[in-house]
């Protein structure tokens, strides 16, 4: 039981760090249309800012300035739990490979592989919640900029949604949350 319980835990945590990993790296965390019509569509993202035209599918992207330049709060505070969140991702993946059951590393102490398996849960959940806030954290700040242009009726033909690499960000964080939860607490 407890061996199958690592690889699900592996299984997941892998496949949450992989949406981290993707929701870090792309450009669509906010996406707006710039009329009703429809005629281009923009996603912005953590790094650089693009467009789609919507007739003949060309699509622009503009980086954004040095990484060291005045950027907005919400981009600063996303990039960087994002990006600790990777981290702290990839740790914990190394280190519950070398926990497994099924790896001959320190197989003659499960005592030890089993607190590996432990320590990855505990990185893993703190690399979660910092993802988790960083998604969420851009999500309310482009919620709260939709609610401040409608409440000033400033509408300008622009709407903001959310984007898919918000999305994948908020359930790449979910699932090494899980799988922090069956490492720490249902090895046991």
């Amino acid at each position: 039981m407890s061996a199958a319980l690592q690889v699900t835990a592996f299984g997941l945590a892998l496949l949450s760090t992989l949406f981290l990993l993707l929701a870090t790296c792309t450009d669509c965390w906010m996406v707006n249309a710039d009329d009703s019509l429809e005629v281009s569509h923009k996603c912005r993202g953590l790094w650089r800012e693009c467009v789609t035209n919507m007739q003949d599918g060309v699509r622009t992207c503009d980086q954004y300035d040095s990484i060291l330049a005045d950027h907005p709060v919400k981009i600063v505070v996303t990039r960087t739990l994002m990006i600790t969140a990777d981290l702290l991702a990839g740790l914990a993946l190394a280190t519950l490979v070398l926990g497994l059951d099924c790896i001959t590393f320190l197989k003659e102490d499960p005592c030890v592989k089993l607190k590996m398996c432990y320590g990855a849960g505990v990185i893993l959940g703190a690399g979660s919640i910092l993802g988790l806030i960083g998604s969420v954290w851009y999500a309310v700040d482009v919620y709260l900029e939709r609610a401040m242009l409608v409440s000033h009726n400033i509408f300008l033909g622009v709407h903001y949604d959310f984007g898919w690499s918000c999305w994948l960000g908020m359930a790449g964080s979910t699932g090494c949350f899980v799988a922090s939860v069956l490492l720490t607490c249902c090895l046991y």
